[in-house]
């Protein structure tokens, strides 16, 4: 299942309502911690592509045949950019700069490649766990540490 996203801000509401319309039909339920987790790591993702690119997207679903306890679900954004995904630390004041830490935080695992000329950035959610539980720690000058790798502010 795929949605392609607008180059404009407002296509992430519709980008989430496209979710939670397709967990509906999964058996994944909308008050489980695993639908709620997906859809503001779709909300994450999505901005990312739309605020970074300024260029359209693809969002995908991956959602399990069979809805058990192990079920994994992936959720995949294609950008038109082939710049690399880099993870900030913002201040509390800061407005953005938050999305890879919470994809981070909240996915059981996520990554991201060279797609064509541009790229994909994906991330999984097994059902068991309801999402990640990876904190990212800021530090002082600017750099984030997620499970032993640092990232600098650019």
């Amino acid at each position: 299942m795929q949605l392609e996203v607008r180059p404009d801000p407002s296509e992430v509401g519709r980008a989430r309502r496209w979710a939670r319309s397709r967990l509906a039909g999964s058996g994944i339920r909308a008050d489980e911690p695993l639908a709620e987790t997906l859809v503001l790591l779709v909300s994450e993702l999505v901005t990312n592509a739309v605020v970074h690119t300024g260029r359209s997207a693809v969002l995908r679903l991956v959602l399990p045949g069979a809805v058990t306890e192990e079920a994994t679900v992936r959720l995949e954004v294609d950008d038109a950019s082939d710049r690399a995904p880099v993870p900030r630390c913002a201040g509390g004041e800061a407005t953005g700069g938050r999305g890879l830490a919470l994809v981070d935080g909240l996915a059981d695992r996520w990554g991201w490649s060279r797609e064509g000329a541009g790229k994909r950035i994906w991330c999984e959610l097994d059902r068991s766990s309801g999402g990640g539980d990876a904190a990212p720690v800021c530090g002082n000058g600017g750099a984030a540490a997620y499970e032993g790798f640092a990232f600098e502010v650019v």
